[in-house]
C-alpha cells in the first residue's frame, strides 16, 4: 500500500516523499503532520523522527535515547508508553527488554532533572515513543497518531473476520472510486458484513476526514501541541464534511446475515451517515442493482475459505457471485479482495493484473474487473459435480438461451402425447425426453414420488463444442423443465453421462443419502437422485420387470447382476416361491434388501454378494447345480472392476455366460413349465452369436420390451427369451 499512501501524502502537500519498506517518508511542518493524522486513509501511524543513532550494545541504546531533551516533549508528571521493534541487531533481540531500556533512559533523565518521573500508560499516554532498531541503526520517533489510524471511531460492534478500515480505503482508492464518485457513480457492496467498505467509500465520496470521529491522537498530550492550529483544521474538515455528504451518490450494502446488517447500520449511524447509505438483508443470489442507480463500482470482501466457510462452500459462493455479476452488473466496475486466487477464478471474469495486499497476516489479491462480456470465460470445473453445480446455478441466475423455448415446446408435445398412456397404465416414473433435438442432448426422466422429481442426464458434448455455449444450452434446458412441469429448481437434478468405463455407472457422485419412494406395478422402490449416476431403477426395463412379475407365481427366481434388486421385488410380489439376488456390490445388495423390507416381503429370499460370472462358472463345475424356473440376466457391457478376477466383455463373453445360466434352468417336462432365461443388454452394437447357441431356443423380444416412453430410441436395450 506504500504507493497509495505516497499519493495521499503528495495530495496533502508532503515534500520529498520517499517509499520505504512498509512505510513512506516525507517532510513538512506541524500543520502537515496534523493533516496527515486527520486525512490519511491508508496510513496506520504517523511517526515524527527525532533522531537516529548506532546501537552496538545496550549502553548505546540508553545513551542514544538520552541525547534527546525529553523535557521539550513531556512534563515530569506526564505519562508515556514505548513501542520497540528490533531486526537483525545482535545486541538487543528481545523487544520487551529494548522497550524497558528506552523507558529507563527517559525516566532517569526526567528524575535527575526534576526529582520526579513520568508514569507508564500503555493505553492513552501523553506521548508514545517509537524505536525501530534495524541492524545497528536505531530510529527514534514520536508516534503522533497515538494508536493505529485505522481506528476511525465508528466501528464498535465486533464481527467475524473484519476488514481493516485502512485496507478498505486502499481497495477503494486503487479501484478508482474517487473519480467514479465525482462522476456520480454508485457504490455497492453485495456482502457488506459490518459495512466497512461501504462506510469508507462514503467517507471518500463525501470528503469526510477519516480521523474526524477520533477522540484521541498521540499529539494531544505532547508539550509542542498547537491546539489552535489543530482546532482550525478540525473545523475546516467539519465544513468539508457538511458540504460533501449532500453530494453523496447511491451507496448500498447487502448481506445475508441479519447480525451483520444490524452492525452495519449501527456503524453508519455512528459516523452520522444514516439515511445516506441503504443497508438490506439479501442473499448474494438475489443481489441486483435498481434501474435508477447509475453504474459504478461494486466492491466486496467475500469469504476467503480461511476463517469463514470451508473451501467447497467458498467455491460455490464465488460461482454464484460470478453468475450474478455476469447477469446483473454489465457495465459496472468491481474491486474484490480474495485470499485464494483459485476462488477468484471461479468468478469467470478476467481481471486486470491482481494487486497483492495483506489483510492482517493473510496475503490477498485485489481483483479489479470490468464487467463486460468480453471479459467473461467459463471456469474449468475440477470435477463433473462442480460442472453440474455451475450449470444449476446458471439455470437459476442467468438469462435463458433463446433456443430454450424450442426445447420447452418439445417437452410439452411429448407430455401431451404420453399423458393418456401414463394414465391408462398407471405409470408414475417415465422418460419424457431423450435427445429429441440435437441442440439439447439430454435425457429427462420424471419420477412422481411425494413430489415430482426430474432426473436430467446430459450426454456429454464433444470437446469441439464451445463449453460456454454447451453450458448455456444445458442451463436453459434445466430452467424450462422446471417451468413446463411447474416444479421448483431444486427438484430438477442434473447428471453428466459420459462414455463409461468399468462399472462407472455405479460409482458414488455425492453423499446426500436422500431417498424417495416411488411405485411401479404394485411394487415400491427406494430411489436416489443425487448420489449415483443411476437412480436405483432402470425405467426402460419396466416391461420385462412386469413380465417377470406376471410369470413368477410359484417359480424359483434368479436375478444376476441384480443392481438394487428391482426385478427380484417384482418376482416376489408376483408370488415367486423363492428368489436369489446376486450382485458384486454390498451397497446395492443392501439397497435391494431395503426394497424388500419396503414391500413387506418375507419368505425364502436370499441375497448373495458375488461376481456373477465367477458364481456361474462355479455352478457349472458343480454336479448338484442350483435349479431355477426363471432367470433374469442383465450384465454390464464391460467391467474391469478390481472386485472381478478377469475383465468382462459382454460381446466376447456372452455365449459362455448364457450357457452357464441355462444350465441352472429347471428341466420340468411340458412347454408351460419349461425354465426361461431372459437376457438383456444395453450395448447398442451387440450381436447375439446365434450360431454358437444353435442348440437353444433364442427369441428376440426386444420390440415388445421397449416401453412407450422409450420408443423414440428403440436401441435403448435388447432383450431375448432363451430356453432349452
Amino acid at each position: 500500500m506504500e504507493d497509495i499512501l505516497a499519493s495521499e501524502i503528495k495530495l496533502l502537500g508532503g515534500k520529498n516523499v520517499q517509499l520505504k519498506m512498509a512505510g513512506v517518508a516525507f517532510q513538512g511542518d506541524l500543520r502537515l503532520a496534523y493533516q496527515a493524522c486527520l486525512w490519511l486513509r491508508t496510513a496506520s501511524r504517523i511517526l515524527l523522527l527525532l533522531d537516529s543513532f548506532e546501537v552496538r550494545s545496550q549502553q548505546d541504546l540508553y545513551a542514544g535515547i538520552q541525547r534527546i531533551d525529553w523535557s521539550k516533549h513531556l512534563n515530569a508528571n506526564d505519562s508515556l508508553a514505548v513501542s520497540f521493534n528490533s531486526k537483525n541487531n545482535p545486541a538487543i533481540t528481545h523487544t520487551h527488554f529494548g522497550a524497558l531500556k528506552v523507558k529507563d533512559a527517559i525516566v532517569d533523565q526526567m528524575r535527575d532533572r526534576f526529582g520526579t518521573r513520568p508514569n507508564v500508560d500503555t493505553e492513552r499516554p501523553n506521548i508514545r515513543v517509537n524505536v525501530y532498531l534495524h541492524h545497528e541503526i536505531a530510529q527514534l520517533s514520536l508516534d503522533l497518531s497515538g494508536e493505529s489510524l485505522h481506528k476511525r471511531g465508528y466501528r464498535d460492534t465486533p464481527v467475524i473476520a473484519p476488514l481493516k478500515e485502512s485496507l478498505a480505503a486502499a481497495m477503494l482508492l486503487r479501484a478508482g472510486w474517487p473519480a467514479m464518485a465525482a462522476q456520480g457513480g454508485s457504490l455497492l457492496d453485495p456482502m457488506c458484513g459490518s459495512g466497512t467498505l461501504i462506510t469508507e467509500g462514503a467517507m471518500i465520496a463525501g470528503d469526510i476526514a477519516p480521523g474526524l470521529q477520533r477522540d484521541y491522537f498521540g499529539f494531544l498530550g505532547w508539550k509542542q501541541h498547537n491546539e489552535t492550529l489543530w482546532q482550525m483544521l478540525v473545523n475546516e474538515a467539519q465544513q468539508r464534511r457538511t458540504i460533501g455528504i449532500d453530494k453523496l451518490p447511491v451507496m448500498v450494502g447487502f448481506d445475508q446475515d441479519r447480525h451483520a446488517v444490524v452492525a452495519a447500520l449501527q456503524h453508519i449511524e455512528n459516523i452520522g451517515l444514516q439515511n445516506k447509505i441503504h443497508i438490506e438483508k439479501r442473499d448474494i443470489a438475489e443481489v441486483s442493482a435498481a434501474e435508477s442507480w447509475p453504474k459504478g463500482l461494486l466492491v466486496c470482501n467475500p469469504p476467503y475459505g480461511e476463517r469463514l466457510y470451508d473451501e467447497t462452500q467458498a467455491a460455490a459462493l464465488y460461482r454464484t457471485f460470478g453468475a450474478v455479476l455476469k447477469q446483473r452488473f454489465i457495465g459496472w466496475q468491481a474491486a474484490i479482495i480474495i485470499g485464494n486466487p483459485e476462488l477468484g477464478f471461479r468468478l469467470g471474469i478476467r481481471s486486470q493484473k491482481p494487486i497483492t495486499l495483506f489483510n492482517g497476516a493473510l496475503e490477498c489479491k485485489l481483483l479489479r474487473l470490468n464487467i463486460d462480456e468480453k471479459a467473461f470465460f467459463e471456469p474449468k470445473a475440477k470435477s463433473q459435480q462442480e460442472r453440474i453445480e455451475q450449470i444449476n446455478l446458471r439455470a437459476q441466475t442467468t438469462a435463458v438461451d433463446s433456443h430454450a423455448e424450442m426445447f420447452a415446446n418439445r417437452l410439452r408435445k411429448n407430455l401431451k402425447k404420453l399423458s393418456p398412456w401414463l394414465k391408462n397404465h398407471h405409470v408414475h416414473c417415465y422418460r419424457l425426453y431423450d435427445a429429441d433435438l440435437p441442440e439439447y442432448a439430454v435425457a429427462v426422466d420424471v419420477y412422481q414420488s411425494e413430489k415430482t422429481w426430474v432426473n436430467v442426464q446430459e450426454y456429454e458434448p464433444p470437446k469441439s463444442i464451445d463449453p460456454i455455449k454447451a453450458n448455456n444450452r444445458l442451463a436453459g434446458a434445466l430452467n424450462k423443465i422446471g417451468k413446463v412441469l411447474e416444479i421448483p429448481p431444486e427438484q430438477v437434478l442434473l447428471k453428466i453421462r459420459r462414455k463409461q468405463k468399468s462399472t462407472e455407472q455405479y460409482e458414488k457422485m455425492s453423499d446426500s443419502r436422500r431417498f424417495h419412494i416411488i411405485e411401479e406395478s404394485g411394487c415400491q422402490f427406494w430411489v436416489n437422485f443425487e448420489d449415483y449416476l443411476d437412480t436405483g431403477l432402470f425405467l426402460d426395463h419396466r416391461p420385462i420387470r412386469l413380465m417377470i412379475q406376471q410369470q413368477a407365481k410359484n417359480k424359483r427366481f434368479l436375478n444376476l447382476f441384480a443392481y438394487t434388486g428391482s426385478a427380484s421385488v417384482h418376482a416376489a410380489i408376483g408370488g415367486a416361491r423363492s428368489t436369489l439376488t446376486i450382485d458384486m456390490s454390498n451397497t446395492y445388495l443392501d439397497w435391494a434388501k431395503r426394497n424388500f423390507t419396503l414391500n413387506g416381503i418375507q419368505g425364502d429370499h436370499q441375497f448373495v454378494r458375488a461376481d456373477c460370472t465367477e458364481w456361474l462358472n462355479e455352478q457349472a463345475r458343480t454336479e448338484q447345480k442350483s435349479q431355477f424356473d426363471l432367470i433374469f440376466l442383465d450384465p454390464p457391457t464391460f467391467s474391469n472392476s478390481k472386485k472381478m478376477d478377469e475383465i468382462f466383455d459382454i460381446q466376447r463373453d456372452h455365449v459362455q455366460l448364457i450357457r452357464n445360466a441355462i444350465a441352472l434352468l429347471s428341466t420340468s417336462n411340458g412347454e408351460e413349465e419349461k425354465g426361461i432365461l431372459y437376457f438383456s443388454t444395453n450395448f447398442r452394437r451387440f450381436k447375439m452369436d446365434l450360431e454358437a447357441l444353435a442348440d437353444l431356443s433364442v427369441e428376440n423380444i426386444s420390440s415388445a420390451m421397449i416401453p412407450e416412453d422409450f420408443k423414440r430410441n428403440a436401441r435403448i436395450h435388447s432383450c431375448w427369451k432363451i430356453t432349452r
